[in-house]
């Protein structure tokens, strides 16, 4: 299974606004069009696996919608304008057209056949462009610009034709999707996450609903995740923070069959209803991110976005990711800001008696925002004061969104070969992308004699000799943009690390993470800040080094998969998105006692660094293991994990001092207000 599905028909633009509505006046035709032409002319239309559109039929409709509410969309096709104004009166928000009944069913239609497409196999993953959105529709009423609700009824069509048990949707739109909520708040199935601007509910939907503490009914509850943003500005930071400490633990702990998400790019900086300071190239790795769950079955659909700049941009990043391409750069990363951290503390806080990973974390304490506190605090002479200076910042800065500027993202070329090996392990097949390591150029045996003789003097057997050259050799093409990552099977697993270390340094990085896992004493120098190693082993070392030296100790019986998996999202990878590496060398050792699908999914994770930069180092591993490490390297999805169960509470106890030790050098651990926490960064 392979391929991303692209999923178009310019029939969806075929309905506009008729009448003079402010509110309205923002969802024009443009926002599909303008998508589909910058994914053409990226490039990336004509590598994607066709796929046609179809109308939704009623019976499909009907999966969530009421006959009565049906029926009544149904007679719009023939209303005047002056009757399509009076029946849209009844809804919130949302305009009609003559056409936008058909429309809304091509919507339907390109998401479900998104959903046959790689449910069935045929491709992997892909991105459905349509037009009118849904996540705000409700079962008998239009809202918010939508008429059907697409995602919903797209969870509902899996779970009836493909029997799935667990579905999970993930709503980055910059607005409350209360209309999938309301679909499945009962519903144990699915797992609905929506982050959102809500200011203590003075935005758009205004609902009490849409609050953290909502968190799902029956045998729904624990199941519906809300993460209010309680001001505007929110940064890549803010974001990746909650995929870390909320939505990623949850995900890989309900171990999805199938990842649908509500894709609105209103959450984009420069959108006129967002205010948001996200770049487009957040999406590409938040599209990452979500790739290594339920064996990467991925469908994205479009939502809101009314910047045309910053949506396109972040549609273009996101088809990226999809087809493989290598992750864009991130600069800036650090700690969420406080507004942002306090909204974390509560999700987590309130959904603690429902998640695993939860339960063993530090006493939660349910916070009042601070952004709320203080009005509550002021009189209202001050509110009104204060409400006046906000509308004067917003006329200055933000009246035109379309004025504020931000960098072009940066092309993202796919180097020509994925992954090169270089094994004297047989392997019996190599997966597509993947290929065995070339005659070695004399420079490169050269290079690689000079450090030997420099820093590995006692070291003069032909075999080790070879193994550095094969790293030189590697490192180069990487460097060179000939491959985009490789992996050596090693016969010393330290020398090799310190040897591919020194010679990035030297010539290749300014920054090297290296993610080792095994026993073994990994002698390399942290102290610089060039190099950040972050070690899962079973023994506690005796000196931790430095800030930059990052030891995890969990238990030795195969390592916990629910352990390892909190340790590498909670704690790992907020390390690692905050040093920004240039290269990042994963290492495995015999010692390791890690399962072939947990290190796959390490492998997977961690290309989101780098740009995909990445040497994968191994000893002691059987062929098995060495051949997941290619396929995962070359862009296979991860295999599922299954259920994780309860992490080893002597794990957690670890992962939490490593945690709360380091969070005042790397801001994104933050996910609690402790004595070492957060200042007020909302000014």
């Amino acid at each position: 299974m392979s391929g991303t599905a692209l999923i178009y028909d310019e029939e969806m633009s075929r309905y506009q606004l008729l009448w003079d509505d402010p509110v309205c006046a923002i969802e024009v035709p443009e926002r599909l069009t303008r998508s589909y032409e910058a994914v053409k002319s990226a490039g990336l239309e004509k590598r994607c696996v066709p796929v046609s559109v179809r109308e939704g039929t009623e019976e499909e409709i009907l999966l969530y919608h009421s006959k009565e509410y049906l029926e009544q969309v149904k007679q719009t096709p023939s209303m005047s304008v002056e009757e399509l104004k009076t029946f849209t009166q009844q809804f919130g928000d949302v305009y009609f057209h003559p056409n936008i009944y058909n429309c809304a069913k091509l919507a339907i239609g390109a998401s479900l056949q998104l959903v046959d497409s790689v449910m069935k196999g045929k491709v992997r993953n892909g991105m459905a462009l349509v037009r009118p959105p849904g996540h705000h529709s409700q079962r008998s009423a239009a809202n918010g610009f939508c008429v059907f609700n697409n995602v919903a009824i797209a969870a509902l069509y899996a779970k009836k034709h493909y029997n799935l048990n667990r579905v999970l949707i993930v709503d980055w739109d910059v607005h409350h999707g209360q209309g999938v909520q309301y679909c499945f708040e009962e519903d144990p199935s699915v797992l609905y996450f929506s982050w959102h601007r809500y200011e203590h509910k003075s935005f758009w939907p205004n609902l009490d609903e849409s609050d953290y503490n909502t968190v799902g009914k029956g045998k729904g509850t624990g199941f519906n995740i809300n993460v209010p943003w309680n001001k505007v500005g929110m940064t890549n930071s803010d974001y990746l923070s909650v995929f870390f400490h909320v939505l990623l633990p949850a995900a890989y702990e309900f171990d999805p069959e199938l990842v649908l998400v509500s894709a609105g790019f209103d959450s984009a900086i420069g959108d006129p209803e967002g205010h948001m300071c996200a770049t487009p190239e957040i999406f590409g790795h938040l599209t990452h991110l979500l790739m290594s769950l339920a064996k990467g079955k991925l469908c994205v659909v479009l939502e809101g976005g009314y910047n045309l700049t910053s949506l396109t941009q972040s549609v273009c990043q996101t088809m990226h990711t999809l087809l493989g391409d290598p992750t864009p750069l991130l600069s800036g990363i650090g700690s969420p800001c406080h507004s942002a951290l306090e909204s974390v503390v509560n999700v987590r806080a309130v959904h603690r008696k429902y998640w695993n990973f939860l339960k063993y974390a530090a006493d939660p304490q349910i916070l009042e925002p601070s952004t709320k506190r203080r009005r509550l605090e002021n009189t209202a002479e001050e509110n009104k004061e204060e409400e006046n200076t906000e509308k004067e910042k917003e006329e200055k800065t933000e009246e035109k969104p379309e004025d504020i500027k931000w960098p072009e993202p940066l092309p993202r070329p796919a180097p020509p070969v994925q992954t090169v090996v270089a094994s004297s392990t047989e392997l019996e097949s190599l997966p597509k992308g993947c290929q065995m390591l070339g005659k070695i150029p004399q420079k490169c045996i050269e290079e690689a004699e000079k450090i030997r003789k420099e820093h590995f003097q006692g070291l003069t057997d032909k075999t080790s000799s070879e193994c550095f050259q094969h790293i030189v050799s590697i490192l180069e093409k990487v460097q060179n943009k000939e491959v985009r990552n490789g992996m050596v099977v090693v016969p010393d697993v330290c020398a090799s690390v310190r040897f591919a270390v020194q010679h990035a340094l030297n010539s290749l990085s300014k920054r090297v993470l290296v993610v080792f896992v095994g026993d073994e004493d990994v002698q390399v120098d942290t102290g610089s800040g060039k190099v950040l190693l972050l070690q899962i082993c079973s023994k506690e070392p005796g000196v931790v080094k430095s800030d930059y030296h990052v030891p995890v100790c969990l238990s030795k019986a195969g390592h916990s998969r629910a352990s390892v998996m909190q340790a590498l999202i909670g704690l790992l990878l907020p390390l690692a998105y905050e040093f920004s590496p240039d290269l990042v060398l994963q290492v495995l050792t015999s010692s390791s006692g890690l399962e072939m699908p947990v290190w796959a999914q390490v492998s997977s994770l961690l290309q989101g660094l780098a740009q995909g930069r990445t040497l994968a180092l191994l000893q002691g591993c059987d062929k098995d293991m060495v051949g997941a490490t290619c396929s995962s390297l070359s862009g296979s999805p991860a295999p599922i994990l299954g259920p994780l169960g309860h992490p080893v509470d002597k794990d957690v106890e670890f992962i939490e001092k490593q945690r709360q030790r380091l969070e005042k050098k790397w801001g994104l651990l933050r996910n609690s207000f402790s004595e070492s926490g957060t200042k007020n960064q909302d000014g």
